[in-house]
C-alpha cells in the first residue's frame, strides 16, 4: 500500500483515540456487554450503556478502525448529564465485536481505481448492524451520533431505517460525494502504516493523531498514548480497518437519498478537519431538509476535552426537541 491516496483510506479515521478519565462516568456506566447474532450477518457486537435507561437513547458510532472507547468517558458523561441514555459499540471489525478475517483480503488500490470486487460488506450492512443492535437492545427507534465512518452508517441507517431514527447527528462525516470532504494527503499521506508491535503501534498512533488533531485546542500526548494501548490491546485488526474504507468505496454517494430524509439533523464539523475536509460537512447540511450545520474554529478530526460541553449541548438540545416534537405528534 505505498501510494498517499491508498495510505489515508486505510487509516480512515483510527485517529480519534482521546483521554479517558479513569472511574469519571462510574456512577453510570453499566459495563461492557456483547450482543450476539445482531441483524441479518448475526455478528456479534460488543457494547456499553450509559445513564438512565428511561432517558431518550443516544447511539453513539465510532469511525473507521476506532473503538467504542474511542468515545471518551467524559463526553459521554457530558451527555448522561444533560439527561440522555447512551450507548456505544464497536462496529464490526473493530474492538471486540465480530472480525471477518475469512472474508476476501480487502484491495483498496483496486477498490480506488473502481474494482470493487474485494468488497467484504457495505455502509448498508454495518448500518443494519446498528439496527440490530437496537433491535437486541428492545429499542424501537434511538438518536444517532455518528462520527467520520460513523456518521456515514448514521446516514444509512436514517436512510434505509427512516423508522428507527428519532434525530442525526453526524459529525466530522461527508456524504459520499468524492468532491468534498477528502483528506489533506500533504499531511496524511507521509504517515506510513502502522507497526505490528504494541508500542509501535502506539508511538504511530500519537503520530497520526497529533498530525490530524484540533490545532485550536491542547493535545496530551500521554493520554493519547494510553488510549492507543488500550484500542490495541481490545483488538487492533488493520485488515479490518481497510475492509471497512472498501466498504465506503462500495457504498457511493449518499448525496440524493439524503435530499428525502425527514429527520431532525445536526451537522457538526471542525474548520480545521486535514482528515475530512469541512466540506464534506457543509454538502451534508446541505443535502438534508432543514439540517443545522455547526462549525467550529479550531477543531480537527478529534473530540478535544475542551469542546465536550458545547458538543454535548447541540446533541442534547437537538435530541430534546425531537422528543418535545415526537410526543406533541403521538
Amino acid at each position: 500500500m505505498a501510494d498517499p491516496a491508498a495510505r489515508v483510506l486505510s487509516v480512515l479515521d483510527e485517529n480519534v483515540s482521546l483521554w479517558r478519565a479513569p472511574g469519571e462516568v462510574d456512577d453510570v456506566l453499566m459495563g461492557e456487554e456483547k450482543a450476539v447474532n445482531v441483524g441479518p450477518s448475526a455478528v456479534e457486537i460488543a457494547y456499553e450503556r450509559l445513564g438512565d435507561p428511561q432517558a431518550p437513547p443516544v447511539l453513539l458510532i465510532m469511525g473507521g478502525g476506532a473503538q467504542m472507547i474511542n468515545w471518551p468517558d467524559g463526553f459521554c458523561a457530558e451527555l448522561v448529564r444533560r439527561g440522555l441514555y447512551v450507548i456505544r459499540f464497536d462496529n464490526r471489525d473493530s474492538g471486540r465485536s465480530s472480525h471477518f478475517a475469512d472474508a476476501p483480503v480487502p484491495d483498496l488500490r483496486a477498490a480506488m481505481a473502481g474494482d470493487l470486487s474485494s468488497a467484504a460488506y457495505t455502509l448498508s450492512d454495518m448500518a443494519a448492524d446498528t439496527v440490530g443492535l437496537l433491535d437486541a437492545l428492545a429499542l424501537d427507534s434511538a438518536h444517532l451520533v455518528g462520527a467520520s465512518l460513523g456518521g456515514m452508517i448514521a446516514q444509512t441507517v436514517a436512510i434505509e431505517h427512516p423508522e428507527r431514527v428519532r434525530s442525526l447527528t453526524s459529525m466530522m462525516s461527508r456524504p459520499g460525494d468524492p468532491h468534498t470532504g477528502m483528506p489533506d494527503l500533504a499531511v496524511i499521506g507521509s504517515l506510513g502504516t502502522p507497526p505490528e508491535d504494541r508500542q509501535g503501534f502506539v508511538d504511530w498512533q500519537v503520530r497520526a493523531l497529533r498530525a490530524v488533531a484540533s490545532p485550536g485546542y491542547a493535545f496530551d500526548e500521554a493520554e493519547v498514548a494510553e488510549r492507543a494501548g488500550r484500542a490495541y490491546d481490545r483488538g487492533r485488526d488493520p485488515v479490518g480497518a481497510t475492509r471497512q474504507a472498501v466498504a465506503v468505496l462500495a457504498s457511493g454517494d449518499r448525496t440524493p437519498k439524503l435530499r428525502r430524509l425527514r429527520v431532525p439533523t445536526l451537522v457538526i464539523h471542525g474548520a480545521d478537519d486535514v482528515m475530512c475536509h469541512v466540506s464534506g460537512g457543509r454538502a451534508t447540511a446541505a443535502a438534508i431538509p432543514g439540517a443545522k450545520l455547526v462549525v467550529i474554529e479550531g477543531m480537527g478530526h478529534s473530540l478535544p476535552r475542551q469542546l465536550w460541553p458545547e458538543l454535548a449541548t447541540h446533541i442534547a438540545e437537538l435530541v430534546h426537541r425531537a422528543e418535545s416534537n415526537r410526543s406533541t405528534a403521538s
